[in-house]
């Protein structure tokens, strides 16, 4: 919906063919909450067993809509208030209203000190919109109110206090006339004389009396419980604020023809006071309270405390029982409809999804009825507004000032921040709140704990209070449950400020400092088996190391930590860029490598870390990560003399990884057939060697898989109790692969087993093992070779080229026991040309001894552990077996 002509883009530009309206987007949920809540309000105040003047029962007349400045608070009240008023002021979209036209009477009040509104102010406004609406005088109310305006205002006629304050002119001078005739009446009705029936200090003496007397004459007031007591307290502002419950009286006793419901929005709530001073507040909160038969639509940016019991003694009501509307958790951000009947009073303005990004910026400037900002300026200004209505509204200042330069405004012209943004920010923040949110625009999410050690404070009060503040978003779920606004953020961070109080380059390294040791002190003080924990402060730190240039520090233990279990989370930072300048950046990009490589090409893994190990820019403790890791990736593309050396300068270092690399080095022993030097090696590897895998991958090849798989759940179990869990899955999917040579029923619980041990890890080779395992599991379905093609693509496509030989084994293992010679000569045909280089040349060896056939002529074997006839017979046999279970499956 668009409103009037916008007045500052109106004297922003020459061109008068430019239109510049206000345009309102839709909030479609806000205006949801506010018609059911006022549905049920209308339900409630008409129900018999409603009594306006109960001061005990719960309150549930009240509605907050809180956000962070810019949000669109202030819009939304002026179009909900003209909505409210007049039916063709309503958006379409709003749909149509279940009360009655003309029973609604909208009042809205604005509470920023900008406007001037004090209490007596904020009083005389509701009685004034009474006045112009129902027509009459409410004496209850009229009368104490005039006793004290002449008590608090001596000399000054309350038609100059309005006319001097802009009332007159939108509400005329009907209340002066009104409380004159309340006076006049009630002096006729106690027959006082003329010239003591213009006192009104005379006037309620005598009523007061008649009242307490019980006279006749008086009965129409006399339903009124505390008017006696009113009039005779003393007529300062505390008795102004119980006068509005005479006031809600009034409007109860209404005749039906007069009948009105009252809708009261306080706009700017945030500037009636601060945390430490409640007393205008306390006022308000007491009208409030007084007048149940008031429905107070309240916006401001941050969430009422009045449901919170710690408020007791700093005003009148407080407390779940007493508002249990606002005790209620927010709202989520939701563009349907939202509870009202119990709770959800308190709802958080989110902000606009990206199409009302766009639709604003479309229609705020057009020139013949075309948008004057075009579609790629918007995308742009969309994406960087993170959704706030400020960012767009200072957006489209920026471009008409860019108009007016001579220039066509560009993509490039909108990477901007707004200092004016940070303003609205901090404009209600204690000075110590703004130390913590500077602080905490560091870091990604945080705790109250992080955020007091990030701002270097010695207690956490004021972390506590900017957790309540609407730029302060809350995810009960993540491992620190709050984050800022992200423009919010952003522009904190990024933009140049002109506060009082701004920080200097020093102060934000500082900043850095403090946060990045907080992280590392988080992460040393939890649970060495909490991988979120550890990935959230890898993230964290590494983008402040990277950004700061600060020292390396706890990474380098968390970079080890990181790398042990072999889970590889995806670890860069947002926003990291692949250039390295420094000691974090290197880092960034190698651990960034180790979780890729399982989703690309390991010849790109091996260039990765060959420019980081170029780049000398990571300590020499961590140069060895890199290292051994470029030596498995060298091995899994088939370059097995380029492993065997990165390997042994990794063992020769005798560093952290020394047992990993001489595990490597068997392997490598393995694969060119030395199987003496491999099984020799084990014994001395040790659990920090993975000796029992090693054993296993040793035990299969000799035609031994059961031996093998009972290695295999040793190593399993030895990486459970060491809360290694990609380790446990290595194992468990390599068991799986020697038990399928030798009981297909107990391998389909094997596969399953690893599946569910693979479900939160990201292991590609050993997900293919695993399903090289089910095609071994199946084998002799003749429907297998179909499954071929698929598996060879995939290990193609991840550059692990040592698996591939396996895969054909397995191939090999089916046409064996199908007796699919031609078949089988294609397979071994491709490990010859697989093999060529020496690595796995023995598949050829165990492809021959499983079909029964000799070896080619010339040919030279491996060196079986005991002895080639041996090891032939094995896998024969292994054969054989799988060839009798199918015989008898197909005869039962």
């Amino acid at each position: 919906m668009t409103g009037g002509r916008d007045l500052r883009d109106l004297f922003s530009t020459n061109d008068r063919s430019v239109t510049a309206q206000e345009a309102f987007t839709n909030r479609q949920a806000q205006w949801d909450l506010v018609a059911d809540a006022l549905t049920e309000h209308l339900r409630r105040v008409t129900s018999p067993g409603f009594d306006v003047e109960d001061l005990e029962a719960s309150r549930n007349n009240v509605i907050v809509l809180h956000g962070v400045g810019g949000i669109g608070k202030t819009t939304l009240s002026r179009k909900l208030e003209a909505a409210l008023a007049d039916a063709g002021q309503r958006p379409s979209q709003w749909g149509e209203p279940s009360w009655p036209d003309g029973r609604i009477l909208p009042v809205r009040i604005d509470l920023a000190r900008s406007a001037g509104t004090d209490f007596e102010h904020l009083v005389l406004m509701v009685r004034l919109a009474l006045a112009a609406h129902v027509g009459r005088p409410l004496p209850a109310f009229d009368l104490a109110l005039r006793r004290y305006w002449e008590a608090n205002h001596p000399g000054e006629p309350i038609e100059e206090y309005l006319r001097r304050g802009g009332l007159t002119s939108r509400f005329g001078q009907v209340l002066p006339e009104q409380m004159q005739s309340v006076l006049e009446e009630v002096a006729s009705i106690l027959a006082l004389p003329g010239v003591v029936g213009s006192v009104v200090g005379q006037v309620t003496g005598a009523l007061v009396g008649a009242l307490r007397e019980r006279r006749q004459t008086v009965r129409a007031l006399a339903g009124c419980a505390r008017l006696a007591d009113l009039l005779v307290a003393e007529p300062d502002l505390d008795a102004l604020s119980y006068y509005p419950h005479l006031l809600a009286w009034e409007i109860a006793r209404l005749p039906e023809r007069k009948r009105v419901t009252p809708v009261v929005l306080l706009d700017t709530f945030e500037d009636v006071g601060d945390r430490t001073r409640r007393d205008l507040e306390r006022l308000i909160q007491r009208v409030v309270w007084l007048m149940p038969n008031v429905l107070w639509v309240i916006t401001g940016r941050g969430r009422l405390q009045w449901a919170d019991e710690g408020l007791q003694g700093q005003l009148d009501f407080t407390g779940p029982e007493a508002w249990p509307g606002l005790a209620a958790a927010d709202t989520p951000y939701t563009r349907t409809p939202l509870p009202t009947s119990s709770g959800g009073r308190q709802v958080l303005v989110g902000d606009f999804a990206p199409e009302d990004c766009d639709d604003y910026l479309a229609r705020r400037l057009s020139r013949d009825g075309q948008p004057l900002i075009t579609g790629d300026l918007r995308m742009v200004i969309t994406g960087r507004s993170h959704g706030l209505p400020l960012y767009l509204d200072l957006s489209v200042m920026r471009f008409l000032e860019i108009r007016r330069t001579g220039r066509t405004p560009t993509v490039g012209d909108f990477d901007h921040d707004f200092p004016a943004l940070i303003s609205r920010t901090l404009a209600d923040l204690t000075p110590d709140e703004r130390h913590v949110l500077r602080s905490v625009s560091l870091l990604d999410a945080f705790d109250v704990s992080l955020a007091t050690q990030a701002a270097g404070l010695p207690h956490e009060a004021p972390a506590m209070r900017l957790i309540e503040r609407p730029f302060v978003r809350e995810n009960p779920f993540g491992l620190w449950p709050y984050h800022l606004h992200g423009l919010i953020c952003s522009t904190i961070r990024d933009a140049d400020d002109h506060t009082d109080d701004r920080w200097s380059r020093a102060d934000w390294q500082r900043a850095a400092a403090r946060a990045f040791t907080a992280l590392g002190r988080q992460w040393r003080a939890g649970s060495d088996r909490d991988r979120l924990l550890l990935t959230g402060c890898l993230r964290q730190g590494l983008r402040l190391a990277g950004d700061h240039r600060l020292e390396l520090g706890w990474l380098t233990d968390a970079a080890w930590a990181y790398i042990s279990d072999s889970v590889w989370e995806p670890i860069a930072p947002p926003g990291t860029s692949d250039r390295l300048d420094t000691a974090a950046d290197a880092l960034v990009e190698l651990l960034s490598t180790l979780a890729r490589r399982q989703h690309e090409h390991r010849t790109r893994t091996v260039d990765r870390l060959t420019t980081i190990l170029d780049s000398r820019l990571l300590p020499v403790g961590l140069e060895e990560i890199a290292l051994y890791y470029r030596a498995k990736a060298y091995r899994d593309t088939g370059h097995g003399e380029a492993a065997r050396r990165g390997y042994q300068q990794v063992a020769d270092n005798n560093g952290r990884l020394a047992a990993a690399a001489r595990r490597g080095l068997a392997h490598a022993a393995r694969l060119t057939g030395d199987f003496p030097t491999a099984h020799a090696a084990a014994q001395t590897l040790g659990w920090e060697g993975r000796h029992r895998r090693v054993l296993g991958d040793l035990w299969w090849l000799q035609g031994e898989p059961e031996r093998a798989a009972a290695a295999y759940l040793v190593g399993r179990t030895e990486a459970e109790q060491h809360a290694k869990a990609g380790e446990a899955a290595h194992n468990q999917a390599l068991r799986a692969l020697a038990v399928a040579f030798y009981d297909p029923r107990q391998a389909a619980d094997e596969i399953d087993l690893a599946h569910q041990l693979l479900v939160s890890l990201d292991l590609r080779a050993t997900m293919i093992n695993a399903a090289i395992a089910a095609l071994l599991r199946d084998a002799g379905d003749p429907a297998l070779a179909d499954r071929l093609p698929a598996l060879r693509t995939e290990i193609d496509a991840s550059g692990l080229t040592s698996i591939t030989p396996t895969l054909e084994l397995a191939a090999a293992f089916d046409q064996a026991v199908r007796d699919d010679q031609e078949a089988l000569a294609a397979t071994v045909t491709r490990l010859r040309e697989q093999t060529r280089n020496g690595d796995y040349a023995y598949y050829i060896d165990i492809a021959a001894f499983m079909a029964g056939l000799p070896l080619p002529a010339g040919h030279t074997g491996p060196q079986w552990l005991d002895g080639e006839q041996a090891t032939r017979a094995r896998w024969r046999g292994l054969v054989t077996a799988r060839q009798y279970r199918l015989r008898n499956h197909q005869q039962q």
